[in-house]
């Protein structure tokens, strides 16, 4: 007897139900969840806060696809940042340890509106960055975990992430330092005309920080390509943002440069954002966003994150923004996926950094010879210094 008969003849009994079911399921061709690109319009949950600049349209354009691409990356860094708990407290990863759970949007929600020729530099709270611009859980895991297999080379770990193939220009663990540095790139951008941004990301913590006031008065004086970025997750260390800020608003602070305040929990918010802040970079010069996200883990893993905050609080911004959930809802209020298939898609993530890790386990460390290795330029070593230096000259913009 042919399937489809088959199909029909159980459909009479009752009995035969569930196996009519699955059989029907079976036939059913399974629609495409990640390449239908119909366009789809989404308001943002919030509105957009606005200084000496007029705010983007709360109308996002998006796809399913682009949709979808969202669930799987920010699933992806969510489960990635959990495994790097569990390794830091069973000792395989040591020293220092800044995890991104909860604040995955920005991550996900800038990368969708530049490019890789585009640059990005951070502070020490960067896996998801260097995810985002590309990186693998296999090299990430092993800088993590210092093997010499690391997207540095297993010396730089947590902190110092790096992929200047993809115009990743690194964690940095100083505060607030890598803000002059970003600025610096925007002014490589602007030289080589070829029309590029910089972003430059920091927290609330280093928002107070001399050299940011210092850095965008250059990039502003000379209209450089400069987009900084305040991810304020309103605590620096176990600080409260009231307790060492006179002024929260942080996109209001650069004073001469416009600003945009960006609710960082909805990925759609962020990529609109960055997609109007590149195009105003590149015509008028630097802007600020303050990206209002969330940590769910402590500063670093030496911080219980509770002591300073309560449960409650913490909780009531899973339940309320997770930007995890808030794609998911999207997805399947726009039927783009079940949620059987969200489900698969969380187990085939859990399973694929699980294999990293296994997989970065087995890497060598760094052989000893590396420690003297990266600490010069080839050709600027103490022959630099000689009569022999070369004088460069740079003309400004």
């Amino acid at each position: 007897m042919a399937l489809s008969a088959l199909v029909a003849s159980a459909s009479r009994s009752n009995l035969m139900r569930p196996v009519t079911t699955a059989l029907a399921s079976y036939l059913s061709p399974r629609r495409p969840i990640s390449t239908d690109s119909k366009p789809l319009t989404i308001e943002t949950s919030m509105p957009y806060g606005s200084h000496n600049c007029e705010a983007p349209s709360r109308s996002v354009e998006t796809t399913s696809e682009e949709l979808f691409s969202f669930f799987q990356d920010m699933a992806k860094m969510r489960r990635m940042e959990i495994a790097a708990d569990s390794l830091y407290k069973a000792k395989l990863i040591r020293g220092f340890c800044h995890l991104y759970d909860g604040q995955e949007a920005v991550a996900v929600g800038m990368e969708a509106a530049i490019t890789k020729k585009d640059s990005i530099i951070t502070a020490y709270r960067d896996h998801c960055t260097f995810i985002g611009r590309g990186g693998s859980l296999f090299e990430l895991f092993s800088e993590l975990m210092g093997r010499h297999t690391g997207c540095s080379k297993g010396k730089g770990g947590s902190m110092h992430f790096y992929r200047k193939e993809a115009g990743f220009y690194g964690g940095h663990g100083i505060v607030g330092a890598q803000i002059p540095l970003g600025c610096g790139l925007a002014f490589a951008q602007k030289y080589s005309k070829d029309e590029n941004v910089a972003f430059t990301l920091y927290g609330d913590g280093a928002a107070n920080q001399g050299q940011l006031f210092e850095a965008l008065n250059i990039a502003a004086l000379w209209d450089l390509p400069a987009i900084l970025v305040c991810e304020n997750n309103h605590y620096g260390m176990g600080t409260a943002e009231w307790r060492s800020a006179k002024s929260h608003s942080y996109y209001k602070r650069g004073d001469y440069a416009p600003g945009l305040k960006v609710d960082g929990m909805d990925a759609l918010a962020v990529k609109q954002a960055c997609k109007f802040a590149k195009e105003h970079a590149l015509k008028n010069g630097p802007i600020i966003l303050e990206m209002d996200t969330y940590r769910y883990h402590g500063h670093s893993m030496s911080d219980p994150g509770s002591t300073y905050r309560t449960r409650d609080e913490i909780s009531g911004v899973r339940q309320e923004r997770d930007p995890v959930e808030r794609i998911r809802k999207l997805l399947l209020a726009h039927d783009i996926a079940t949620e059987k298939e969200l489900k698969d898609i969380e187990k085939e993530v859990r399973k694929e950094v699980d294999q990293a890790i296994a997989q970065a386990k087995e890497s060598p460390m760094p052989e000893p010879s590396e420690l003297f290795t990266n600490v010069y330029v080839k050709g600027l070593g103490t022959e630099a210094f000689g009569a022999d230096r070369k004088e460069v000259r740079v003309k400004l913009p």
